[in-house]
């Protein structure tokens, strides 16, 4: 009896190690980026960074370089042929789950309209070229 309660209690102490081990923060995998800004923005673009400034930098970062609380966009992972502008608009609209990165789910951002993502992604790609991303 002695023995089944051991194995019981072991299998127990694993079970809750594990659990925590996969509950706590992943501080270590956060990742933020140097950004290299482009010599000038395009007007769309300029636009896209005001508005990026508003609805999307609290989360990834100013310049899109990625917090804590979201990642970088100025990323291989974003490069077009991988995220197209579908992926940031469905974002924006739909929200996304977590799929590459540590931070959890991305809400939906209610109050940016369709013509709003389309500047937002400007700015994005613009950094991104300008960073090599293409």
């Amino acid at each position: 009896m002695q023995d089944k309660t051991m194995w019981i209690m072991l299998a127990a102490v694993i079970i809750i190690c594990t659990t925590a081990w996969l509950l706590w923060p992943a501080q270590a995998d956060f990742e933020s980026v140097a950004v290299k800004l482009p010599a000038q923005l395009s007007k769309e673009a300029m636009d896209g960074g005001r508005l990026f400034a508003d609805n999307c930098q609290r989360c990834h970062g100013e310049n899109a370089s990625g917090t804590s609380k979201g990642p970088p966009l100025i990323h291989v992972i974003y490069v077009p042929s991988h995220h197209s502008d579908a992926s940031f608009y469905r974002a924006a609209a739909q929200g996304v789950n977590q799929h590459h990165w540590p931070y959890g789910n991305m809400p939906a951002i209610a109050d940016v309209s369709r013509e709003q993502v389309s500047k937002i992604i400007h700015y994005v790609r613009e950094l991104q070229r300008a960073n090599g991303i293409e």
